[in-house]
Order: C-alpha cells, then sequence, then structure tokens
C-alpha cells in the first residue's frame, strides 16, 4: 500500500482526513505535525492522530528554523500584506511544505497531503512549495475533493469516533505560530459584527490593560533583533517574551478585510504583539540608517515581498532576488529603538544607532547648528529651474486658450 505524509494540526479537517484519505485513496497515512510556536500538546496531537488510523506520527521542532530562516527575513524586508497582515500563516507554510517533502523522502512516500480547502490561500502555499521542492509528488486536498460542508465534516467525525477541538456553536478556524494568530468563520464572516471578546487569546481588551505604560528597547543587529531591554536573547525566546508583554498591552489585535489569492475577499482577525512591535522598531530603526533613496525604493520591495509570500511563491527565483537586495540593505542596520506600550498602542519614542544619518548638528535650529543656510537660495534656483522654465513656455497653473 502507498504511503502519504500529511500536514496535521490535530484540528477538524486534518483528523478527518486521516480516515478519509485511506478510505478514498487506500493509503497507508504518515502525520506529520510541525512546531512552529503553536504551543500545544505535540505529545497528545501524535496519540490522536495514530487512534484516528495513522500509521505513523512524526512532530518536528521547527521554531529555530522558522525564525532564522522565514520571520526574520520577512522582518528585515518589511513585508506586511495590505499594509496590515504580518504574515504569520504564510510565513509558516513554505516550511511546512519543505518538511513535507523531506519527510515524504525518507519514508518512501509518493504523496503529500494538506487539509487546505479550495478557498482559501494556503491551498496555493502547499501546492506551489511542494511542486518546487518534488514536482514528480502527487498532493491531495482532502478537504478540498470531499464537498462537505464545516458542519457536515463535524458530522463525519462524529460519526467516525474523531475527536474534535470543534463544535457548530464555536465555530472558529484558527491558526498560530510564534509570529501571529488568525481567527476566522463564525460570526467574523459578517464585516460589519465587532469580534466578540472570546476570539482573543493573546491580546487584553484595551479597556482591561494597565493604566501605565510599559517601555521596551529592542537592540537589532543588521536588521535581526538581538536583545530585549539589554538582554541577548535567541529570536525564539525575544519573540515569545515579547508575545507576552505587548500582548497585556492590548498591542497586535488586527481587524483586516483582505484580497485573497484566490480572488474573494475574506474577513481576518489576527494578533501579533511581538510582530507589531518588531516590525515598528525596524522600521523606525530604518529610518535611521537608510537614505532617502534607500527607503523608498525598500518601500516597494517589501510590498512586493509581501505579495510574494502571501501569495506563495517562497520558492521562487524572484523572491531569492529581493532578498539578496533586502539583505544588502541590512548592513547599518544595528541600533536600539525604545517603544512605549499603552492601551493597545505601540508608539516608538526613541532611537539610536552607530550607523546613523541623522546629523543633530545639521537638524537643530539652536547654537551648533551647521547648516549652511546662505547656500539654501541657490540651491533652490537650480531645483526650479525645470518648473519655472514650464512655466514661462507653457504657463504651467493658467488657463489656455484651447481649454476654454
Amino acid at each position: 500500500m502507498e504511503k502519504v505524509v500529511l500536514a496535521y494540526s490535530g484540528g477538524l479537517d486534518t483528523s478527518v482526513a486521516i480516515k478519509w484519505l485511506k478510505e478514498r485513496y487506500n493509503r497507508e497515512v504518515i502525520a506529520l505535525t510541525i512546531d512552529v510556536g503553536n504551543e500545544r500538546d505535540f505529545s497528545a496531537i501524535q496519540q490522536k492522530a495514530l487512534k484516528v488510523g495513522a500509521i505513523k506520527a512524526v512532530v518536528k521542532d521547527a521554531k529555530e528554523v522558522f525564525v532564522n530562516e522565514f520571520i526574520f527575513p520577512a522582518l528585515q524586508a518589511g513585508a506586511v500584506y495590505e499594509g496590515q497582515y504580518p504574515l504569520a500563516t504564510a510565513l509558516a507554510r513554505p516550511l511546512i511544505a519543505r518538511l513535507l517533502v523531506e519527510v515524504a523522502k525518507a519514508e518512501g512516500a509518493t504523496a503529500v497531503a494538506h487539509g487546505c480547502t479550495g478557498k482559501g490561500n494556503d491551498q496555493v502555499r502547499f501546492d506551489v512549495g511542494v511542486a518546487a521542492l518534488a514536482p514528480d509528488f502527487k498532493i491531495i486536498a482532502p478537504a478540498r475533493e470531499w464537498g462537505m460542508t464545516r458542519e457536515e465534516t463535524i458530522k463525519y467525525a462524529d460519526r467516525h469516533g474523531i475527536p474534535v477541538p470543534i463544535t457548530v456553536a464555536s465555530p472558529y478556524s484558527i491558526d498560530e505560530n510564534l509570529w501571529g494568530r488568525s481567527i476566522e468563520c463564525g460570526v467574523l464572516e459578517d464585516p460589519w459584527a465587532e469580534p466578540p471578546e472570546e476570539v482573543y487569546a493573546w491580546t487584553k481588551s484595551p479597556d482591561k490593560t494597565p493604566d501605565k505604560p510599559a517601555y521596551v528597547e529592542i537592540g537589532f543587529e543588521h536588521g535581526i533583533p538581538a536583545t530585549l531591554d539589554g538582554k541577548r536573547l535567541d529570536g525564539v525566546s525575544l519573540i515569545r517574551q515579547l508575545n507576552e508583554l505587548a500582548g497585556a498591552h492590548g498591542v497586535g489585535r488586527i481587524d483586516h478585510v483582505e484580497n485573497r489569492l484566490v480572488g474573494i475577499k475574506s474577513r481576518e482577525i489576527y494578533e501579533a504583539p511581538a510582530g507589531t512591535v518588531l516590525l515598528r522598531a525596524h522600521q523606525a530603526l530604518e529610518a535611521m540608517t537608510l537614505s532617502k533613496a534607500q527607503l523608498r525604493f525598500k518601500q516597494k520591495v517589501a510590498m512586493e515581498m509581501a505579495d510574494i509570500i502571501y501569495n506563495g511563491l517562497w520558492f521562487s527565483a524572484l523572491r531569492e532576488d529581493l532578498a539578496a537586495f533586502v539583505a544588502s540593505t541590512q548592513r547599518f542596520v544595528t541600533g536600539t529603538v525604545r517603544l512605549k506600550l499603552f492601551k493597545g498602542n505601540c508608539t516608538v519614542v526613541g532611537r539610536k544607532s552607530p550607523f546613523s544619518l541623522y546629523s543633530f548638528s545639521l537638524a537643530t535650529y539652536d547654537k551648533g547648528d551647521k547648516f549652511d543656510q546662505s547656500a539654501s537660495p541657490g540651491f533652490i534656483h537650480i531645483w526650479g529651474l525645470p518648473v519655472r522654465t514650464q512655466s514661462q513656455v507653457q504657463g504651467i497653473g493658467e488657463t489656455t486658450e484651447e481649454e476654454t
């Protein structure tokens, strides 16, 4: 009997998929669970997969790889989809696709499977990622094939004695990792409805946060966060501590109506306390250490990189090319940023760097001012020459006879 490696979360769709894959495809299922900071009982998930019918359940701790090879490069790029979504789920998918292929090859499997539906973005990320790494592999997406509604899937699980942590009364679909938490379905599908407090797990409601602000200092080395309040931490620990601290002050809630790759708009709720803080701090440090031209062009690259990640093209030549540019821009993005966390807000209140392009002697209006103001008239004369010339010849700003 042929084998298939299933990306297994322990949730509704992937739990049902173990049984369904055996019934429909007559394949032995190897369940692969990836620890990307999900904060779950992976031993229990392993046992559940075996109980449901998997012949083997594998758990991979990929937190460090996730942070160093996916999260931090995206942070350096400033990649945020549509200006709101820090791409937590989107960043984890190419890593999972890579590990699916690695385990499948090690286990002698000829196919991989995932629990994505036909309406979401993750199906694209998995399918394209696997196709890039193992073009000959068969990719099976049970939830895209079986045609069951969410309620019907729950009933299927009940009929086959498959325990699932979801009910018709609480139908939220949740995905989480170190970089963020996403929640969809249920009442959230109505974009007019305010998200109920029950959907949030990492962040306190701003009206229940401390009345005294918290200040945090983040030290960066070449665009990578390395210290928290002066203490050197590995990436996983730094993100975890920031998630806890910023979440306690209500920072990181995102309510986003986004444009999915498949052509529909969807309402998503995200929690990204650490991501919100680090992205803001990194942006502030770049403003100190990059030139105007670098910043302007990098903003375009950031948008392109966000689209690439969101659209499942991590394993593409263009992503590698842009990553090389981003790495070059980070050579001098070293320094410290101080932020204020208060009632759901994250505000940059200080920044410093040994490579800062900010010059006090040039910026100040007080004593010590070294800016040569006498040079300004000549500069303005040359700068405005094209506008002045065009106005003299064509009367820019005036109504011409042809227009009247």
